[in-house]
């Protein structure tokens, strides 16, 4: 029960710092192509990951946790950041922002075949009409909709879900930072050699924003955000935790609309405050659907542990 709390907190920080991803992927895609700008932010964070690993002489994961970190890698370092960098060449970060409004579901799916969670069936219903509301809005063409652009955040949407509830359950045994640190490092020997293929022949185009977006994708995106972010998935639940999400469209929009002068429209405010509101019910049957035998097995190891 103690570790809840700073679980909410930690996961509401890590929400915090992923709120800025994708406005500040639309910056860098102006002056960088996604496949460059996904390989770059790995292969900066995988190297910071490498030298914190090694500097703090952290033990290799087991045989059996690599193919979970490979899973982890293809979903939060690999495919959730090319697929919003190409995605975001056909829509507006404001328009993407909205598709995040689904990350909640996505994740909390994957915590029930992934990591075993049960959430009551009251979760799901609040859950489902927080992700109908984004997808209603993506399919009535609110805010600049693109066919390939829409198709591709919805990929994103579920190959990040996967990533987050994967990397979560490693994060029980392994630890939060460890977890990512090790995901970049496995990606490393790709995401590397792709880096150097794909970069501009020359960078006197690139301008400071664009700089700037790689920095904070690879920095805080990749690496500081999932500290915080995996911490608070593994000590406050997957699926509980995960419905913090639903409050980064409401970051992210502004930011949008204050980084990138973007239109912010009333349509696009009306949805995604209406999924915020869904936390606060999901939030409230995040609990296992059958919360009675708890105690019991509480009370049962409670008496066995002074023996």
């Amino acid at each position: 029960m103690e570790k809840i709390p700073s679980g909410w907190v930690s996961g509401l920080t890590g929400v915090a710092i992923f709120a800025g991803s994708l406005p500040a992927t639309r910056i860098a895609v102006a002056n960088f192509s996604p496949i460059f700008l996904t390989a770059a932010r790995a292969g900066i964070a995988g190297l910071l990951g490498l030298a914190l690993l090694l500097a703090l002489r952290q033990p290799r994961p087991a045989i059996r946790d690599i193919p979970a970190l490979a899973v982890t890698a293809g979903g939060v370092v690999i495919g959730f950041p090319l697929l919003t960098a190409l995605a975001l060449q056909h829509v507006t970060s404001a328009h993407s922002m909205v598709f995040t409004g689904l990350l909640p579901l996505s994740t909390a799916i994957f915590a029930v075949f992934r990591a075993g969670e049960r959430p009551r069936p009251a979760f799901w219903l609040f859950s489902v009409a927080g992700a109908a509301l984004v997808a209603g809005y993506a399919a009535a063409g609110g805010g600049q909709a693109s066919l390939e652009g829409d198709g591709l955040m919805l990929g994103a949407i579920a190959v990040c879900g996967l990533g987050y509830a994967e990397g979560a359950r490693l994060s029980r045994t392994l630890g939060g930072w460890q977890v990512i640190s090790w995901a970049l490092v496995l990606s490393l020997p790709a995401m590397l050699p792709l880096a150097l293929l794909t970069a501009p022949a020359s960078f006197a185009h690139v301008g400071a924003p664009a700089w700037a977006g790689l920095a904070y994708v690879s920095l805080f995106s990749m690496l500081i955000g999932f500290v915080f972010w995996y911490r608070g998935l593994a000590s406050g639940g997957i699926a509980a935790v995960g419905q913090l999400q639903l409050f980064q469209p409401f970051m992210g929009l502004g930011l949008a609309a204050l980084l990138l002068h973007e239109t912010v429209s009333w349509k696009m405010l009306a949805v995604t405050l209406a999924a915020v509101l869904c936390v606060a019910g999901a939030r409230k049957y995040a609990n296992a659907s059958s919360p009675a035998p708890k105690p019991r097995r509480l009370s049962c190891a409670a008496t066995r542990s002074p023996g």
